[in-house]
């Protein structure tokens, strides 16, 4: 959007950049070349001085006008924007040149009014800009709405619309804008600006172990200590097998962390599928054998385990779900997954992350 803001400025220099004409006196024409020449070499000083000098000067209306339009130039080639806008808004510049000007100079109320009554693609743009410098997030959602209802859908509208819907805390709307965006693009770079604000959220620790798995499985998992992390609730919750294959992704190396979770998980390895056989066979430890189904991609037996927890209906009936979604989504089962998914309940605390993972199965094939 920054750089959309700076092309408005390019266009309105480029009207601005009117040279000194034979109709302007010796002393105004002499001050203008001036100030044009100190704007090239983006001095400061050199532009106020010959600005002065050709207000002082100039006695016509015509000669006041090619003042204050080179103003409007030399202004801006030094970064003057207040003085740049003023000086055009003096004469009557069009709205499309002021209102960039002044959102530049930081006066963003008075550049969103300029706008407004300017109308296109451009200064809509400029508006939802200001209003997010200003913390308007509700107004940016309005105007970003109101480019795409006009414009379609592109990715950078959507894009600024679910950071506003994000900061302004409605979670639904930034769910709803994000899943358009990964059914446009569900590359790595898109998943990972979803999960790296989603991270940023409280949340249970098994909220957190679904959430490394998402990561993981959209190749958004990048820092050391989200893998080690990664490891650490993977063990915890008897999924050693995934802890052993976070570790290996991410590179054992000789830091004493790696060595001692790679140790931890590579002994828990070896009871995983005894253990998966004696957790599953009581609803009342169901759950923690369908984790340790799911551990060594034995899916179908995961899903088995989950919904005897399900049955159950205990305090791990949500997390089943969401797990077992999980592995219903690891064995291509899209349909099942997404089902489960929607099942899971809000006064859980799962649902957020079984959205997300809901986004997944349904970008999936």
């Amino acid at each position: 959007m920054y750089k959309t803001a700076r092309l408005l400025i390019a266009t309105s220099l480029l009207a601005a950049a009117i040279p000194a004409a034979a109709a302007v006196s010796p002393a105004v024409g002499k001050a203008l070349n001036a100030a044009a020449a100190a704007a090239k070499s983006r001095n400061a000083a050199g532009v106020s001085a010959a600005i002065a000098q050709a207000r002082a000067a100039a006695s016509t209306a015509e000669e006041k006008q090619k003042t204050a339009q080179m103003a409007g130039y030399a202004f801006t080639a030094v970064g003057r924007y207040a003085d740049a806008a003023a000086a055009l808004e003096s004469v009557g510049a069009p709205c499309n040149q002021l209102a960039p000007l002044y959102y530049q100079a930081g006066q963003l109320d008075k550049a969103v009014s300029i706008a407004k009554g300017c109308g296109g693609e451009g200064m809509q743009i400029l508006m939802a800009q200001a209003y997010t410098r200003q913390g308007k997030h509700k107004d940016a959602i309005a105007s970003y709405n109101k480019l795409i209802a006009s414009n379609g859908p592109k990715a950078l509208y959507l894009e600024n619309l679910a950071g506003a819907q994000y900061k302004s805390g409605d979670k639904a709307g930034y769910l709803a804008t994000t899943t358009r965006l990964i059914k446009v693009d569900a590359s790595p770079a898109r998943w990972k600006a979803l999960l790296t604000n989603f991270q940023q959220n409280n949340m249970r620790s098994e909220s957190k172990l679904a959430l490394y798995h998402l990561m993981f499985s959209t190749g958004t998992l990048e820092r050391k200590e989200d893998y080690h992390d990664f490891a650490k609730l993977a063990l915890i919750n008897g999924q050693a097998a995934v802890a052993k294959a976070a570790l290996e992704k991410s590179g054992v190396t000789s830091d004493p962390m790696d060595q001692k979770l790679a140790e931890a998980a590579a002994r828990a390895v070896a009871k995983e599928g005894p253990e998966a056989i004696k957790l599953s066979a009581s609803p009342a430890t169901a759950f923690k054998g369908g984790n340790a189904w799911l551990g060594i991609n034995e899916y179908g037996k995961a899903i088995a385990a989950y919904d005897k927890a399900i049955a159950a209906n205990g305090n791990d009936a949500d997390y089943a779900r969401v797990f077992k979604g999980i592995a219903a989504t690891k064995a291509g089962q899209k349909a099942a997954a997404i089902a489960t998914f929607k099942a899971v309940e809000e006064k859980s605390g799962m649902k957020d992350i079984a959205d997300l993972w809901s986004l997944y199965a349904s970008s999936r094939g």
